[in-house]
């Protein structure tokens, strides 16, 4: 497990969680680009609720876990994506057509790849899940 890449954790996490199938899981450092990503994967239904602690020496994120994900992880490097590549990247992350997401950040903020693409707008992968 890498220590210099918080997202990289936070999947990896997430995903060994799921396989053991527990219902929390806490993690510490927090980011801006963590919380986007689990916005989208709670609007998506992937995760469930989560909240930010603080217990005094630094903040953490207690994230309730629903057994939704097979697979999910971030993508390294963030490669760049225009509106007429994702097609490429989602045979090449996801098992099937309009099965799971990836996660793209856009000069629009972070989204979805279906969002990215009904706006017409590229950007760079940032973590894949299904």
């Amino acid at each position: 497990m890498s220590l210099n890449d918080p997202l990289s954790n936070l999947m990896s996490k997430i995903l060994n969680y799921e396989k053991v199938g527990k219902k929390e899981c806490v993690m510490k450092p927090t980011s801006v680009v963590i919380k986007k990503v689990l916005d989208i994967l709670n609007a998506e239904g992937y995760v469930g609720k989560y909240e930010e602690v603080d217990d005094g020496r630094g903040k953490y994120i207690k994230i309730s876990l629903l057994g939704n994900i097979n697979k999910c992880g971030s993508i390294k490097p963030r490669f760049a994506v225009t509106v007429d590549n994702y097609e490429k990247f989602e045979k090449r992350f996801l098992p099937s057509k309009d099965f799971g997401l990836l996660i793209v950040s856009t000069s629009q903020g972070m989204m979805t790849h279906y969002a990215a693409k009904e706006k017409n707008l590229g950007g760079r992968l940032i973590a894949y899940c299904y």
